[in-house]
């Protein structure tokens, strides 16, 4: 019996939706990426954390930033790339709130 062309052209395309559907797309890292940017922010108009700890910490997140566009080069962003963001991502994540926590103010 010779394969129908629909039928294999349908098995081939359910097999690759999964990798075109992971494409570059960055939604929850981008969420993130955002609050932690106004979790800075707020911390500096506070005076929580010191505009050297913001100055810091926003180079941290730029550097983050650096490597989604990195990651987002070749097209897609692996299983991978996408733990090593978030690993990232709560890294930071713990260092904002352990610099807004500390015994340094900004003197207003």
């Amino acid at each position: 019996m010779k394969p129908n062309k629909f039928v294999i052209a349908l098995l081939m395309s359910a097999f690759a939706l999964p990798v075109f559907a992971q494409g570059t797309a960055t939604p929850n890292i981008n969420k993130t990426q955002q609050q932690q940017n106004s979790r800075i922010v707020d911390g500096v108009r506070s005076g929580a954390l010191t505009p050297q700890e913001g100055q810091n910490l926003q180079r941290r997140e730029a550097k983050i930033d650096a490597n989604k566009h990195a990651a987002k080069a070749d097209g897609v962003v692996t299983r991978a790339e996408r733990h090593k963001l978030k690993h990232q991502q709560a890294n930071a994540s713990r260092a904002i709130y352990r610099k807004k926590h500390n015994k340094r103010t900004a003197a207003h």
